[in-house]
């Protein structure tokens, strides 16, 4: 197991510990931090809206054409990312990621 650090919409840091294969967004659900992941990770909405520290950006597999039409529906900048799409590998060890206000 390792970690990711996600800091919520007051501005806390959390630290969770992360299972190998399961999605980012699930992971921070999981805690009981609040993303609300409406589609269950289908990439189909984007109320796991978050965003990658710049530094984690070159880590991440580029977002499919999928992830970027949903990203297009809301307010998104460089660093946004569906964390459903997003699979926690020991590679992503301390992944920085910030939830993304609610309907952004």
């Amino acid at each position: 197991m390792g970690v990711i650090h996600v800091t919520d919409r007051a501005g806390q840091r959390h630290t969770l510990e992360a299972i190998e294969g399961w999605r980012v967004m699930e992971i921070i659900r999981d805690w009981g931090l609040p993303i609300e992941g409406l589609c269950g990770g289908a990439c189909e909405c984007a109320t796991c809206h978050v965003f990658v520290a710049e530094e984690w950006l070159g880590k991440l597999y580029p977002p499919s054409e999928e992830e970027e039409g949903q990203l297009d529906t809301v307010v998104s900048w460089p660093s946004s990312r569906l964390s459903c799409q997003i699979i926690w590998t020991p590679e992503l060890d301390g992944l920085e990621v910030t939830l993304a206000p609610t309907g952004s």
